[in-house]
C-alpha cells in the first residue's frame, strides 16, 4: 500500500510541477510520477538542509515540498536542455 501511495502523491505533485513550470503539454503520466517522487527527495533534501522536516507523510506540507523539490528538477533539467 505504500507505493501505491508514493506513486499518488509523485503523481499530483509532478503534475502540479509540470503545470507551474509550463510543461504540462510535453509530459506524460509517468514523467510526472517520476518527477514528483523524485521532487520529493530533493524537496526533502532542500528542507533538511534549511533545518525543516522534509516530507513527512501525506499532508499539505509534504505536498508543498515535493512540490518545491519537482520545480526545482525540472527547472534544473531545463537549463540542461538548453545547454
Amino acid at each position: 500500500m505504500n507505493i501505491i501511495v508514493w506513486i499518488l502523491f509523485g503523481a499530483i505533485a509532478g503534475w502540479i510541477a509540470s503545470i507551474i513550470m509550463g510543461r504540462n503539454a510535453q509530459m506524460g503520466a509517468i514523467a510526472n510520477i517520476i518527477v514528483g517522487i523524485v521532487g520529493a527527495i530533493l524537496g526533502g533534501f532542500i528542507t533538511g538542509a534549511f533545518g525543516s522536516a522534509g516530507v513527512t507523510g501525506f499532508n499539505l506540507y509534504s505536498m508543498v515540498v515535493a512540490v518545491l523539490g519537482a520545480v526545482v528538477l525540472l527547472f534544473v533539467a531545463g537549463l540542461f536542455r538548453r545547454a
